[in-house]
């Protein structure tokens, strides 16, 4: 159930390396396996942050209950990655957590609650 967005105004020229390395490291942080995790990639040339078009990232990550503390470690772990494969300075990088209720997440034709 976990769920990661990337936008991003960066190239990826190996963008099923980049997905892999994001399920994996949503899955290892959330504590969820993997078979449940869904990333998603947005490339997007047309984006600024703080008035210039240097590389940057925006990500959606979204979970049944994910904690501050979790969240907390994600953003580093994220940050660290996009740094890593995509040179995107961590203070370029925007990410908004969002804890789903298990009621309210579909899956498999029912919910998690």
């Amino acid at each position: 159930m976990p769920y990661i967005k990337l936008h991003t105004n960066t190239e990826i020229s190996d963008k099923p390396s980049v997905l892999r390395k994001l399920s994996q490291l949503a899955a290892k942080e959330t504590s969820k396996p993997e078979s449940y995790v869904m990333v998603e990639l947005s490339h997007n040339p047309a984006m600024l942050f703080g008035g210039k078009d240097a590389p940057l990232a925006f990500l959606e990550c979204k979970s049944i209950g994910l904690t501050e503390k979790q969240a907390k470690s994600l953003s580093a772990a994220i940050s660290e990655l996009l740094h890593a494969e995509l040179s995107i300075s961590p203070d370029r990088i925007y990410i908004e957590f969002s804890n789903a209720p298990a009621a309210f997440w579909g899956y498999n034709g029912s919910t998690f609650g």
